[in-house]
């Protein structure tokens, strides 16, 4: 390095977190935010750039010298928004909502500008003990039993995502049985969910050391709704045991991801207590519609559960990430994940009167996230999250009823909460078409429709395939979707439908 190269850096030296500065561009970065919340509508729902778009728009190197927030933003503005699908769009209908709010992304803020990193009480006390009082406020908000919080000798953690309360359930179920019975008998652990539980569980087993062939997806049926029957399980479980395998876990669903199917609780709790599996409940959807009084019927038998996480951030106005899983008996995931480095040792730790995150999760680092639920539990109270939510329902219900009025449509299974699923009917196939390709050319005609909604720009959706039955998911629940979206997007459903089938018939 030359001389004056030297010279030059030492006059580049900065104060990353110079009040004035953050100050300064903080206002820029939440003036840019506010419009494009203004101006999300303007967007194509789902980008409609091609692979590797960004790569030629983007310089090889990072620049040597700093470039002004100005520029850089004006590039967020050019180059990274058009590659963005809007999941905060009002016509965003697809997968599960994610949602966010002034409160939440404040407290965000927040999470972000303090850094602590609460991996145990001594780190920082307030982020252990916030989350401790937030997790039992929910807990009380959706009427968990008693033995769910900390004030019953259970307890809350904030994990990331489902996949991560999934993971952290299986492996604490694991080590507590092979701990009983012989680390040598992993290889015959079983693990059980249905045909229409989340793909999470069978990785969460993969990486918990369970046997490819041992995760049983239980068969559902169109006749009970898709919900797991306790006469299956049990049936399975016959067969697993005959076969000298162990049973070890369930993943009970209140809210499918391919049809927000509720599978039955208390039975189920029921069946895997003569075998002693561990029962796990992943509300992450339909969760937060249980706050309200008139929904919370749909996890009635959790008391029997070891274990229940749902996600505030799909539907319960907490920006990513924020999963919020319980457990009756802690020990069982500090036994599995505890650390005791020498570094870690501390006298609050020896005190026993304290909890270490740390020992509830995979990592050991963690975010503050407890801050932003707290927000949001402040910032709206429980009557205007319950009215949040009882609003999206009745927007359901309203596109139900869209439905209803053209005969070419179907609603394909039964509405719990805000999903609906719906499809061009079998009867508005081409005339001549048989009996046998009844069901074969309805897919067709309806993965052609999704794949020209979507590619409109107009609305984005997304589709499932239960008992054979490729169908669309309408799933309503973003803060910005309003009545009128919902017309507008029915509207373009039928518009596209039009000219499909004009073409088709054709």
């Amino acid at each position: 390095m030359s001389l004056a190269q030297s010279d030059q850096e030492r006059h580049c030296m900065m104060n990353p977190l110079d009040h004035e500065e953050f100050r300064r561009q903080g206002h820029m970065i939440i003036d840019f935010i506010a419009n494009y919340y203004r101006d999300i509508e303007k967007y194509p729902v789902r980008s409609q750039v091609e692979p590797g778009y960004l790569h030629k728009r983007i310089p090889e190197n990072a620049p040597y010298n700093p470039e002004p927030i100005e520029t850089i933003l004006q590039d967020v503005q050019n180059h990274i928004v058009p590659g963005l699908t809007h999941w905060l769009s009002p016509y965003h209908f697809a997968y599960y909502p994610a949602n966010a709010s002034i409160a939440a992304s404040l407290g965000e803020i927040l999470c972000t500008g303090f850094n602590v990193d609460g991996f145990n009480w001594m780190a920082s006390p307030a982020a252990t003990e916030l989350e401790n009082i937030v997790m039992d406020w929910l807990g009380k908000m959706l009427e968990l039993p008693e033995s769910f919080l900390f004030s019953g000798n259970g307890g809350g953690v904030i994990q990331g995502t489902t996949g991560d309360a999934v993971l952290c359930t299986v492996i604490a179920a694991r080590d507590q049985l092979l701990n009983r019975i012989g680390r040598e008998n992993i290889v015959k652990l079983v693990v059980y969910g249905s045909d229409q539980t989340h793909c999470s569980l069978h990785k969460a087993a993969k990486i918990a050391g369970i046997h490819p062939n041992n995760v049983r997806s239980v068969k559902t049926t169109k006749s009970k709704a898709f919900a797991l029957s306790p006469d299956s399980l049990r049936a399975a479980i016959i067969s697993d045991k005959e076969a000298g395998l162990i049973p070890l876990y369930l993943c009970a669903t209140v809210g499918t991801t391919s049809s927000g199917a509720v599978d039955p609780v208390g039975p189920l709790c029921d069946v895997a207590e003569d075998y002693g599996i561990w029962v796990h409940i992943d509300a992450a959807y339909a969760g937060s519609a249980c706050i309200c009084p008139e929904f919370r019927h749909f996890i009635d038998g959790v008391e029997c559960a070891n274990s229940f996480s749902f996600n505030p951030h799909k539907w319960l106005l907490t920006n990513l990430d924020c999963c919020c899983l319980w457990v009756k008996d802690p020990s069982a995931l500090v036994n599995a994940f505890s650390t005791d480095s020498e570094y870690l040792k501390n006298t609050a730790t020896d005190s026993k009167q304290v909890v270490d995150y740390k020992d509830w999760q995979v990592p050991l680092t963690r975010r503050f996230r407890a801050i932003k639920l707290w927000l949001v539990l402040r910032s709206y109270g429980v009557v205007n999250l319950r009215n949040y939510l009882r609003r999206h329902v009745e927007m359901a219900k309203h596109f139900e009823g869209l439905i209803a009025m053209d005969k070419r449509f179907e609603v394909v299974v039964p509405r719990n909460f805000s999903l609906v699923c719906f499809r061009i009917s079998p009867s508005a196939r081409v005339n001549g078409c048989s009996a046998d390709d009844e069901e074969s050319t309805a897919n067709e005609l309806n993965r052609k429709l999704l794949k020209s909604l979507n590619d409109s720009g107009l609305v984005c959706m997304t589709h499932a395939i239960v008992g054979g039955i490729y169908m669309i998911r309408f799933s309503i629940g973003q803060p910005l979707t309003d009545y009128r979206h919902i017309e507008m997007a029915w509207k373009v459903v039928q518009e596209y439908t039009d000219a499909m089938l004009g073409t088709y018939l054709k």
